[in-house]
């Protein structure tokens, strides 16, 4: 599909006349038509900056020779989302802008496209595009937001959630809860820790789909507005050698994000968007593979919420390119793949130093010999469940305790707030994942109150729904069959006792075998009344171990 099929030829008058309506003289209309993807809204602030990208985007197509056209994408705050029925809507939008974004660029001829996303499914949702309409495209993110200061320390949206289980533990007051939200989030941008918006914009780097510093350039640096114009002019090299997404996200390419993800630490929601990107592609990435490349991929990052460092500093440290130099000094990474630079992995990363070993551990230094996120299996996970190991406090890579069993986030949030959770406790949270949520909501909420409260030394807390990038601790989550499809997650008693073993990456539910069978025999997964999108979703969406993608 190009512009040949809409402005060439006398059967295409027609379609040349709406273009002189659009004010598009015959000049531009000669010239390669390219889509320009924008996510711009006013109501998240990771894309209230985006009409500035893309201003600088159409101006670098127009500078190399192309005709920039923009069309819009959708846009959900997973923050402002967090903890009540919108966060339903959430990962269900990434299919939303993966649809929408197809039909847009096949119903109108582009010749290439630009994206222009920030957060957390837009990212993921436009690759998943990309590799559908496959013509020509280059991603270029509205970058992180700049960390927040409390006390003269650096802060993050977690810090703030965590504020408010520590205002409710009576560990601080009024004053200075305030004090957090008004300073949490200081400017626009994806919000400043290692969560799924950065994740994922990182991840265009290590898949060759953006350009140097688009994971980690801050919001408001100009540096963002030249990367953006840089954008606008490879689109059209990039048309002009008809290199296409699935040249460049091949099979190596994914294997090469999912090590660079194990390095960084990325949020869990990675082994979500991944997986989908790679059905996209015709590439199967299963959870399997996630703990083959674990096992020897160094975790070399410790951003928060895993620690006390944040994506300016990863930037300032030579960002996610110098990690990959770094992997590659053990041969990591598959150096030959293609970019949408034009050039290998190995061509990019040449002479990309790391300038920081406090923020980008060196290869033989490495917070763990092992990657940051693990896949635990057991009876009560068959298919696999994800934890980010990275953000695990030493003593709780290990837990066995009773069960606390809740049927929604709601009534988890209402125990842990009313101190009704303990010490050695496993929190279970069940009927939130893609189908028996549906929408596998975040537990923001319920993990921050554990950690604000001081309770995350000693409590697990296991879901069949997710959690956010922001997540830290003993959070075991995408736990696969979810209860609402019969898993056994939905027959758990409290009570149960309940072995968590990281490092062995399994998850047990340890009660006797002939039990488990009488209460599967007789357990029948409760429904909800769905209607709208909710509903076509819940009938169509796959487990969260292959990725929650609609068959």
């Amino acid at each position: 599909m190009s512009k040949e099929n809409v402005v060439k030829g006398v059967k295409n008058a027609p379609h040349r006349s709406l273009f002189h309506a659009l004010g598009l003289t015959e000049e531009e209309q000669s010239r390669p038509l390219i889509g320009i993807v924008s996510s711009y809204n006013e109501i998240v602030p990771g894309h209230m900056n985006l009409d500035k990208i893309v201003d600088a985007v159409k101006l670098g197509v127009a500078m190399a020779g192309g005709t920039p056209i923009v069309f819009p994408a959708i846009a959900v705050c997973d923050g402002i989302a967090m903890g009540h029925k919108g966060m339903k809507y959430s990962l269900v939008t990434r299919d939303l802008i993966a649809d929408s974004t197809e039909a847009m660029a096949l119903a109108h001829g582009f010749d290439g496209l630009v994206m222009v996303p920030n957060c957390d499914k837009n990212v993921p949702g436009l690759l998943m595009a990309a590799a559908r309409v496959n013509i020509p495209t280059v991603f270029v993110s509205g970058g992180p937001m700049l960390a927040g200061r409390v006390e003269g320390k650096k802060t993050s949206l977690s810090s703030m959630f965590e504020a408010v289980g520590a205002y409710n533990a009576g560990k601080i007051d009024d004053e200075k809860l305030k004090e957090f939200e008004c300073k949490t989030c200081p400017t626009c941008g994806s919000c400043s820790g290692m969560y799924t918006a950065n994740s994922m914009n990182c991840l265009t780097e290590a898949l060759g789909m953006g350009l140097k510093g688009n994971g980690t350039i801050p919001a408001v640096y100009s540096a963002r507005i030249e990367l953006a114009k840089r954008a606008g002019m490879a689109v059209m090299d990039l048309v002009k050698n008809n290199i296409c997404p699935r040249d460049i996200m091949t099979k190596e390419a994914l294997l090469n994000a999912l090590t660079v993800d194990m390095a960084l630490g990325c949020s869990t929601n990675s082994m979500l968007h991944l997986p989908a990107i790679a059905h996209e592609c015709g590439v199967e990435l299963n959870l399997d593979i996630a703990n083959e490349i674990s096992a020897k991929t160094p975790n070399l990052c410790h951003l928060a919420p895993a620690g006390r460092t944040y994506m300016e500093d990863l930037n300032e440290a030579g960002g996610v390119y110098a990690v990959m130099n770094e992997l590659n000094k053990r041969g990591l990474l598959n150096t030959e793949c293609l970019t949408v630079t034009g050039k290998s992995v190995a061509e990019n990363i040449d002479g990309c130093v790391n300038l920081d070993p406090e923020v980008i551990r060196p290869i033989d230094n490495p917070y763990s010999e092992t990657g940051g996120i693990a896949v635990l299996k057991g009876n009560l996970a068959k298919d696999g469940s994800v934890v980010k190991r990275s953000a695990v406090l030493p003593e709780m890579l290990v837990h066995e305790g009773p069960a606390k069993v809740f049927d929604c986030e709601e009534d988890a949030q209402k125990a842990i707030n009313a101190g009704k959770i303990v010490a050695g406790d496993v929190v279970v949270i069940r009927y939130e994942g893609p189908k028996g949520g549906p929408g596998m909501r975040e537990m923001l909420n319920p993990t921050s109150a554990i950690m604000g409260m001081g309770l995350g030394n000693s409590v697990a807390l296991i879901t069949d729904g997710r959690f956010s990038g922001a997540t830290r601790g003993a959070c075991i989550g995408h736990v696969t069959p979810e209860a609402a499809s019969g898993g056994l997650i939905g027959v758990v008693e409290d009570g149960d006792i309940i072995s968590i073993n990281i490092p062995k990456n399994s998850i047990e539910l340890k009660v006797d075998e002939d039990v488990l069978k009488e209460r599967m025999k007789n357990f029948v997964p409760k429904t909800k009344e769905l209607s709208g999108y909710l509903k076509r979703y819940a009938s169509l969406v796959s487990g969260g171990a292959s990725g929650a993608i609609l068959n």
